[in-house]
């Protein structure tokens, strides 16, 4: 890990648009710049003259070459992104996990913005956003033509502050107007409970500062009531990541010390590291291992990981992790695909770059990007079965997403079943919007918990008849 400490600059390993980013401290180091293409230069420069003296109003010249770095900047993949003095702002303050805004991680889809999750507890899951709705207006402003990053701004401001949020809702056939107070979001990244004598539940909703010892007292107070847990049920599902660090903390506590977690591989030699279970590849500052109260027994109990499509970035770090080194059965369905690192790069006191940099790889080299982590047993969402699976959005979704370093074939089967999936869900949208609810995480009408808990008793597991590995667009050579 010493090298990985030398060098200033951020690794993103989740981002949550909306209201949060999520990142870990890490060393960058810059080689010697490639000569300049002077000929495609001189184009640009003389296309900002033209501009500058032609135009048919006068241009606010900062604004143009901003403009000019943003889409640069977002031509090369969904996560890079250019950061002006407000977004950097915005950014330094949300990696402490603290942060004023609606509480939504979004992404882009067909130029609108769609909800990946709300923030638990956050004033956009009480007031009702559901993971698939689309934003098309914020306030008064059309999000079509917008960027990721121009829509994170208009949803962010002052505490008590009101935007309204307009949600064309697909599956109910419906467009309508949602009124939120925007307030600080302190987010409890960690829940659990005994749901039964014997097996306990344990819910990663992020990765944050406070994750890993907010997850090491809560697995102590399971301890503390079950002293003879005989099975315990990890559930990331919908974790749509953050914090590098606290991904490796997590995979350490359940892993033998000092076996590869996760390891990166990029252009630079600055991109290529392994992380290891060891306290100075997860521990942020000095001090004290939060790990080291753990009991013994955490490094055997059964094990079961939840996943699903919004398992994303640090979470499929651990889900990758525990299957690796079998650790654990993965249960639920394939993940994001978040693969990619990001490093923020500083340009001057308030402005910086986040630039993809490198992969991340499995301990057993399987890349994550575009393809995510494979469960070991497919799971549906209800007893019922996952029948809009194929509509969620993955990372091979997204435009200009990077593959996972293979060949590309599209598969044409899979617009085929989205087809069918569009007729199951017009059929869907007559049923009350109540009935299609799903069940809160970690109740007794949580299908996939109910699925883990007879895997770690030896009793017959309800395996998914829909779900099946998405291939997305990667051919293995």
């Amino acid at each position: 890990m010493s090298q990985k400490t030398k060098i200033a600059g951020w690794i993103a390993v989740g981002a949550l648009a909306g209201a949060l980013t999520t990142v870990s401290l890490q060393t960058v180091a810059r080689g010697t710049l490639a000569p300049l293409p002077l000929e495609e230069l001189q184009q640009l420069a003389a296309v900002f003259g033209m501009i500058k003296s032609d135009y048919v109003e006068p241009v606010d010249e900062k604004k143009l070459i901003t403009d000019a770095i943003s889409g640069m900047v977002a031509s090369l993949d969904p996560h890079s992104q250019y950061f002006d003095k407000k977004s950097f702002k915005e950014f330094r303050e949300g990696t402490t996990g603290r942060f004023v805004g609606v509480g939504i991680e979004i992404t882009q889809e067909d130029g609108l913005i769609r909800v990946v999750s709300p923030i638990e507890g956050s004033p956009a899951d009480r007031a009702g956003l559901k993971p698939g709705d689309l934003i098309t207006k914020v306030d008064d402003t059309a999000v079509k033509g917008l960027s990721l990053n121009e829509a994170v701004k208009r949803m962010r401001g002052e505490p008590g502050t009101k935007v309204i949020l307009t949600i064309l809702r697909r599956d109910e056939n419906r467009s309508f107007p949602v009124t939120i107070v925007r307030e600080e979001i302190r987010t409890q990244s960690v829940k659990s409970k005994v749901v039964e004598p014997g097996y306990a539940w344990l819910r990663l909703s992020q990765f944050q500062e406070r994750t890993v010892e907010d997850f090491v007292t809560k697995l102590e107070d399971i301890y503390k009531r079950e002293p003879g847990l005989k099975g315990l049920v990890l559930d990331l599902r919908n974790d749509p990541g953050g914090l590098l660090d606290a991904a490796v903390a997590v995979s350490a506590a359940f892993l033998p010390e000092g076996v590869t977690v996760v390891s990166t591989n990029g252009q630079i030699e600055e991109s290529k590291s392994i992380y290891k279970a060891v306290p100075e590849d997860y521990l942020r500052r000095r001090g004290a291992d939060p790990l080291k109260r753990l009991p013994a027994a955490v490094k055997s109990v059964p094990m079961v990981v939840l996943v699903n499509e919004g398992s994303a970035s640090a979470s499929e770090i651990v889900a990758g992790a525990l299957q690796d080194h079998k650790r654990a059965t993965i249960m639920g369905s394939q993940t994001f695909g978040k693969g990619s690192v990001q490093t923020v790069r500083p340009l001057g006191p308030d402005t910086a770059l986040k630039i993809t940099t490198a992969r991340y790889y499995t301990p057993n080299g399987h890349t994550i990007q575009a393809k995510g982590i494979v469960p070991d047993i497919m799971v549906d969402d209800t007893a019922e079965g996952s029948p809009f699976a194929v509509l969620r959005m993955r990372e091979a979704d997204l435009e200009k997403h990077l593959s996972g370093g293979e060949a590309e074939k599209k598969d044409p089967s899979v617009e085929k079943e989205r087809e069918a999936a569009l007729k199951r869900l017009e059929e869907e949208s007559r049923k009350p919007a109540a009935e299609r609810r799903p069940p809160e995480y970690g109740s007794d009408k949580d299908f996939p918990l109910q699925q883990a808990l007879a895997k770690l008793k030896g009793q017959p597991v309800k395996v998914s008849k829909t779900l099946v590995e998405r291939k997305d667009d990667t051919k293995t050579e």
